[in-house]
């Protein structure tokens, strides 16, 4: 099904929708720190054969305005009730993936009757304060984006290709860091997420706490964490931690079960869009 681009204005800024029209129930998806709804264009496809499916650029990020007010989970929340609400989706499923689980993982316990269903993909669980050892300033550092300002884009292609997204390279992972990239006059890339703005939305990460949401999540959820074999460095460090929170959400969140993505880097929308889309029809079916 083609998809249709469109600006939404909401919370005074106009957010970049892209939304697959169909008369199936509604499906919004929210992206992960420093992405945009680019990343969903593979899952999005698959479901669009029976769902009204809507990615959004959350605020700052990709094509959508960035905001003089801040990057609040009250905010980012309120941004995203308000595309539900123009677009006129009646309870649609929320999936976040990263941060964006977080995020409609907030709007799932503070907005009940708008939601008929989450799915939280390797994200809705982060807990940053919850890591032993590690204060604000550890995560501040650790947690940065990188400087890739030297580079110019097809050379930051060159740099993604040798790694893990070799495998599972497609025309979605190019889009999605074409949006997250602007050229800059010389040629060489900015992101299109301002390093501050970065830093804003690693704090209110790190002071939500999300177990005190998940009682308060009345919908269908599903929880689909990736995992690595034979993790090294700093991802064998978290891999514990990593399990342990998603042992909690699982636990706690009512009506919840638990998909783990084996062999699966974070960005899985873009490895596992097949089965991510099959996740996603569960829960939409049991909404």
């Amino acid at each position: 099904m083609e998809v249709r681009e469109r600006r939404v204005g909401v919370s005074g800024l106009t957010l970049r929708v892209r939304e697959w029209p169909s008369a199936g129930s509604p499906i919004v998806l929210a992206h992960g720190l420093a992405s945009n709804s680019r990343i969903w264009d593979d899952v999005a496809s698959r479901l669009a054969e029976r769902h009204h499916v809507v990615a959004l650029d959350q605020r700052g990020h990709g094509l959508s305005d960035r905001p003089t007010d801040g990057f609040t989970f009250e905010k980012v929340v309120g941004d995203l009730i308000g595309v539900i609400d123009i677009l006129r989706l009646d309870r649609p499923v929320l999936v976040g993936h990263s941060w964006g689980g977080n995020v409609v993982l907030e709007a799932a316990a503070t907005h009940p009757d708008k939601v008929s269903g989450l799915v939280l993909v390797d994200g809705g669980f982060i807990e940053l304060a919850a890591q032993p050892g590690r204060d604000w300033e550890r995560v501040r550092v650790d947690m940065a984006p990188p400087d890739l300002s030297s580079l110019t884009f097809s050379e930051l292609l060159e740099r993604v290709q040798s790694g893990d997204a070799s495998r599972y390279w497609s025309p979605a992972v190019e889009a999605t860091l074409r949006t997250s990239f602007q050229d800059a006059p010389d040629g060489t890339i900015r992101p299109s997420l301002r390093r501050e703005d970065h830093l804003e939305i690693l704090r209110a990460l790190w002071e939500q706490r999300p177990p005190a949401l998940f009682p308060k999540i009345a919908v269908p959820t599903m929880i689909v964490p990736s995992r690595r074999p034979n993790p090294t460095g700093r991802m064998a460090e978290m891999a514990p931690i990593r399990e342990r929170l998603v042992a909690t959400a699982a636990a706690t969140i009512p009506n919840a079960r638990l998909l783990w993505l084996e062999d699966t880097v974070h960005d899985s929308p873009l490895q596992r869009p097949v089965e991510l889309a099959e996740a996603i029809e569960s829960v939409a079916r049991a909404g």
